[in-house]
């Protein structure tokens, strides 16, 4: 029950960004313990992925992580020339974690 519930949301989320964009989508995971950005073309290929595991080397709180893997996601991007983005935050709520690796992606120059 619980299940169907997310991947409804996950669905929904999903429907409504391929309807209206043709740019690239930032999309997020977040896990108990990590998280993780990828940016996918509008044909489902993922172009890269990040997370914060590989990102973040020293010990910081888990949001200051989310932050810095938005701040890298953002600079890889930039390299790929890719600058507008679609912000997919999947089933997940939009605060703590999901928040600040959208607020560190910004800061880092992609535009959505």
């Amino acid at each position: 029950m619980k299940k169907d519930a997310k991947l409804q949301r996950k669905t929904r989320i999903h429907r409504k960004i391929a309807e209206v964009s043709d740019r690239p989508r930032l999309s997020v995971f977040r896990s108990n313990k990590y998280c993780y950005a990828q940016i996918v073309d509008t044909s489902g290929k993922t172009l890269f992925g990040l997370s914060d595991k590989a990102v973040v080397k020293e010990k910081v709180s888990p949001i200051e992580s989310a932050r810095q893997l938005g701040l890298s996601v953002a600079k890889v991007a930039l390299e790929k020339k890719i600058k507008l983005v679609v912000f997919d935050k999947g089933r997940f709520a939009y605060h703590g974690r999901v928040k600040a690796l959208a607020e560190g992606a910004r800061e880092g120059g992609l535009s959505f």
